[in-house]
């Protein structure tokens, strides 16, 4: 059949229409695809000079996967397949106990000893009630309290605080709550010193510049913002000993007696005593059993662990051997399952109230 130039003309008109609207469709539904594929994953952390901060940027990288590529095992990443994390900072450990529970982030790291207040609804949480949507992914690493002095300083022990300029950590982080808890039950009050809420860099900061006369600070050792100070000045780690810390432990089981090191800051080259917990991870309890149970495998697989040597000494105390170890939540179905089958005593974790059926696991 013959064909007038203005028809042919009016056809290819049209089927380049088609053609641009399938290429357009099939885009589309590519974009449509990958966004179901990608998931994205926050980790609440603290404050950029916290070692939660630098810990948290790196188990982020450790457990974000592309959604293709080689296997893992086989030159492609260990992470999550279409996982996207990401270290958000926070001011710390009592934000982001209130963030994941209310669904506003999917995970982030805490002290254990908070975690257990929260969970239950008692001191610090006791006015807004048990965040009973928290569940542990793992315990991280140990955790001490440092309280950071000129070398010069008069201040030999708590109560050399008394008149004396202190920060005691960003509001809202598990610093400025255990400090506040560590002073009380050393018999002081803020009427007796001036308290100042400044976040680790401000804080290291203001030490050196001598506009504060001491600095708390918790964390796992070495703590970055300290590793700061004590290079461009010299300081003193005071130590946290005595009936204080038999009082801690005896009110609060998750503080323990600890030591830090020798040597982990420049020019402290003598283990110091003081008080003791554990970082955890904590997470949801309506995120899906099975990312969390990917994210653990990810979190443990040897290809992290080597990510992790590179913050020495703080990476290489996160083991899975003390994954366990004073948890004060109760697991995650999904963490659960990962401890069960690689052997581990879940059994002695704590149990969700009322919910036996969420600690047996499949």
């Amino acid at each position: 059949m013959a064909v007038s130039p203005r028809e042919a003309r009016d056809l290819w008109h049209r089927w380049r229409g088609l053609v641009c609207a399938s290429l357009l469709f099939t885009a589309l539904l590519g974009t449509v695809v990958l966004a179901q594929e990608t998931r994205f994953f926050r980790i609440g952390t603290a404050a950029t000079g916290g070692s939660f901060f630098e810990v948290g940027g790196l188990i982020a990288g450790a457990i974000s996967g592309p959604t293709e590529g080689p296997p893992c095992g086989r030159g492609g990443s260990c992470g999550v397949r279409g996982l996207v994390a990401v270290a958000q900072a926070t001011p710390g450990s009592i934000e982001n106990l209130k963030l994941i529970n209310g669904g506003q982030i999917e995970s982030g790291f805490a002290q254990a000893d908070l975690a257990s207040w929260a969970y239950n609804g008692v001191n610090l949480f006791s006015m807004g009630g048990p965040l009973k949507k928290l569940r542990a992914i793992s315990s991280l690493f140990p955790v001490a309290v440092h309280l950071v002095v000129p070398v010069d300083s008069p201040i030999r022990s708590l109560s050399g605080l008394r008149g004396k300029r202190v920060s005691l950590g960003e509001a809202g982080s598990g610093t400025a709550a255990v400090s506040t808890v560590l002073l009380a039950a050393a018999g002081l009050n803020e009427s007796d010193f001036t308290a100042k809420y400044l976040r680790p860099g401000p804080g290291g900061a203001e030490l050196k510049d001598g506009t504060i006369d001491a600095l708390f600070l918790v964390g796992g050792y070495p703590v970055p913002a300290i590793r700061e100070v004590a290079a461009s000045m010299p300081v003193r780690l005071v130590p946290i000993e005595g009936d204080v810390v038999e009082i801690l432990h005896k009110d609060f089981n998750f503080y323990y007696p600890t030591e830090i090191p020798a040597d982990s800051y420049p020019g402290i080259d003598a283990a110091i005593t003081s008080l003791g917990s554990s970082a955890l991870w904590l997470v949801n309890t309506e995120i899906d059993p099975d990312l969390v149970y990917a994210i653990t495998e990810s979190l443990w697989n040897p290809a992290t662990a080597k990510l992790l040597a590179a913050l020495d000494p703080i990476g290489s105390r996160v083991r899975l051997t003390r994954a366990l170890e004073g948890l004060s939540v109760p697991l995650h179905p999904g963490a659960l399952r990962f401890y069960r089958e690689k052997g581990m005593p879940v059994d002695a974790a704590p149990k969700v109230a009322g919910e036996p059926a969420e600690q047996k696991g499949p």
